[in-house]
C-alpha cells in the first residue's frame, strides 16, 4: 500500500483545488491574508473578500501603511474581527522588524501577532515547499479519523496526538501541494456530516471507517450553556444620516462603529435626551447575534432628531452613516442590516 501522503497527492492531482485566488500567485503574503480569513471561515465565504482585499492592499506594505478603519471595512461581515485587528499589527511588525519580509522559519512566524503554529506551517509550506506540518479545522477532522483518534481535537491531549500524526505523514516533498490536498481532503470529501468514504483516497487503512465510528469522530466539543445578554441600543436618524460610535480596540467588535448601547432602556433614553433633547422616540425593534460565548438580545430604539441638532458630530470616533451612500466604514454584519433595513423600509426618514 503506497503511504498516506502519496495516496492524497495523487487524489489531490485529479480532483483538489488549484485555482484557488491565493494559489495564483502563492506568495507568503497571499497565503498568510488566507490562511488568517479561512480560520472558522468557509472558502466560499472568504474568496470575495480575498480578493477585495488584496486588490485594496496588495502587499504587506500597503496594509500596515492603511488605517486600521479601512482594513475592518474590509473585514466587516467576515466576523471574529480580532483577526483582522492582528492582521494589521502584523502586518506593521512585519515592516518595521524585518525590512517588510515573512519570516522562512515557522518558529518565527509564531512569534508575530495572530500567527499560530498551524497558521506558521501553512505559511511556509505553502510559499516556500517546507515540510511543516499542518492541524487546522480541517486537517484535524481527517487525521481524528483516519487515526481513530478520541477526545474533542480542541483538547490538550487529543491535539498533542493528532500533532504527533499530522507530522508522521507530512511528506518530505511536494509540501505545498499536500498541505491544500488534506485541506481539500476534509473540504470536500471528509465532510463533517455524511463523508464520502467511497470517494476518499485513503478510505481504505482508516481507523474511523474500519470502526464504523465516521460519525461519531471526531468528538464535538462539548456543549455549555450560552448565556443571553441583553442591552438596550439607540438608533438616531438625523439629516445627516444615522448615529455610530466607534467601539474601543478590544473586545466584542473592536474598533468597529455600531450603535450608541447601554445596560438598561432608562439610562439610554437618558443619554439621547442629555444630547438631543428633542429627539422623537419611534417604533423599537429587537436584533439577536450569537457569539461564541453568549447570545446577544440587543433591543432597538429609535429616534428622528431634528435638523441642525447634530452637536456633536465631529467628535473623535463618530461618524453620521448614510446606507449606500457613505464611504464604507467597519461596521458588524448584523448592524450593518439592520441599517440596510432601515434604508430600504424609510424607517426615520425626517419629515
Amino acid at each position: 500500500m503506497q503511504p498516506f501522503a502519496q495516496r492524497l497527492l495523487d487524489w489531490f492531482d485529479r480532483n483538489g483545488r488549484h485555482d484557488l485566488p491565493w494559489q495564483h500567485p502563492r506568495t507568503p503574503y497571499r497565503v498568510w491574508v488566507s490562511e488568517i480569513m479561512l480560520q472558522q471561515t468557509r472558502v466560499e465565504t472568504v474568496i470575495p473578500y480575498f480578493e477585495r482585499f488584496t486588490a485594496s492592499f496588495p502587499d504587506v506594505q500597503s496594509l500596515a501603511a492603511a488605517p486600521v478603519d479601512d482594513v475592518l471595512a474590509l473585514w466587516a461581515g467576515l466576523g471574529y474581527y480580532a483577526r483582522a485587528r492582528n492582521l494589521h499589527r502584523c502586518a506593521r511588525t512585519i515592516v518595521e522588524d524585518h525590512n517588510g519580509h515573512f519570516p522562512r522559519e515557522r518558529v518565527a512566524l509564531e512569534a508575530l501577532p495572530g500567527i499560530g503554529r498551524s497558521t506558521a506551517a501553512a505559511i511556509v509550506a505553502q510559499a516556500h515547499d517546507a515540510p511543516e506540518a499542518i492541524l487546522d479545522g480541517n486537517a484535524k477532522r481527517v487525521l481524528a479519523r483516519h487515526a481513530a483518534v478520541d477526545g474533542w481535537p480542541g483538547s490538550t491531549a487529543s491535539q498533542k496526538t493528532l500533532w504527533r500524526e499530522a507530522e508522521a505523514r507530512t511528506p518530505a516533498s511536494r509540501c505545498a501541494d499536500y498541505t491544500q490536498a488534506i485541506m481539500d481532503l476534509g473540504a470536500l470529501v471528509c465532510t463533517r456530516s455524511r463523508p464520502d468514504c467511497a470517494a476518499c483516497p485513503v478510505a481504505v487503512d482508516c481507523g474511523a471507517r474500519l470502526q464504523e465510528r465516521t460519525a461519531e469522530l471526531p468528538h464535538p466539543r462539548p456543549k455549555r450553556e450560552r448565556p443571553t445578554r441583553t442591552r438596550w441600543a439607540a438608533l438616531l436618524h438625523a439629516p445627516e444620516g444615522i448615529y455610530l460610535e466607534q467601539r474601543p480596540p478590544s473586545g466584542i467588535w473592536g474598533g468597529l462603529y455600531t450603535l450608541p448601547e447601554a445596560e438598561d432602556p432608562e439610562h439610554l433614553e437618558a443619554w439621547v435626551h442629555t444630547h438631543w433633547p428633542r429627539a422623537e422616540a419611534l417604533a423599537g425593534d429587537a436584533l439577536n447575534h450569537g457569539f461564541s460565548h453568549y447570545q446577544l438580545d440587543l433591543r432597538v430604539q429609535r429616534y428622528r432628531l431634528p435638523a441642525g441638532e447634530c452637536g456633536i458630530m465631529d467628535a473623535p470616533g463618530v461618524i453620521w452613516y448614510k446606507p449606500g451612500q457613505s464611504r464604507p466604514a467597519g461596521i458588524p454584519a448584523p448592524i450593518q442590516g439592520l441599517l440596510q433595513s432601515e434604508k430600504d423600509s424609510g424607517h426615520g426618514t425626517n419629515r
